[in-house]
């Protein structure tokens, strides 16, 4: 199954999960209707900025969006290299891999990416209905990484750990692709819950 199949049909079991009309999403997430639409049935290849604040609105990690719907008792503790899904952002180009497990119960989920020269991503998140936490070990390369207003200039072999926040800048302003783990564990935010 290619990724823009499996990424529409994850988005609108979630969604149908919620008992979320189409234009209800498009309300939590700031997404149109119709891009939601389009997303919905693999007509378009949607960027990661947009598949985060639908992740968001959905309250998931942008992560499990790429993770096939597997029965508990069948899924494997083992993802071999060539079953791995590999993802495309359509805006940046930046190759997301999925590297844990589909449908294995585990806190923590791990995915490579390789970030093109000179590329941003923005993920803007006005209101996190989950909060997630990510360290990051760039294996070569070099990437610029804005979190809350502070900006942290990694090199090759550092680690940085962030709690994804309003507002998170990924950047490579160097002249060669950067090469990164992620390792990521996302559990519900407090905000909006009932107390």
């Amino acid at each position: 199954m290619n990724l823009d199949t499996l990424l529409a049909q994850r988005i609108r079991s979630l969604r149908k999960q919620r008992a979320y009309a189409l234009d209800t999403l498009a309300e939590l997430s700031g997404v149109s209707r119709s891009m939601i639409s389009l997303i919905e049935r693999a007509e378009t290849s949607a960027t990661a900025m947009v598949l985060n604040k639908l992740a968001d609105a959905l309250g998931v990690s942008l992560a499990s969006l790429f993770a096939e719907e597997t029965a508990e008792q069948a899924a494997s503790p083992l993802a071999r290299h060539g079953t791995q899904p590999v993802w495309q952002d359509p805006g940046s180009g930046y190759l997301r891999r999925q590297l844990s497990p589909p449908g294995f119960a585990t806190p923590i989920e791990l995915a490579e990416v390789t970030f093109l020269p000179g590329q941003s991503v923005t993920f803007d998140n006005a209101l996190r209905s989950i909060v997630t936490y990510q360290q990051i070990w760039l294996l070569s390369g070099e990437m610029h990484i804005t979190a809350e207003g502070q900006c942290w200039q990694l090199q090759a072999g550092d680690c940085l750990a962030i709690t994804l926040g309003q507002q998170t800048v990924f950047h490579n302003p160097a002249a060669n692709p950067a090469r990164y783990l992620v390792a990521l564990c996302a559990q519900p935010s407090a905000i909006g819950k009932p107390s």
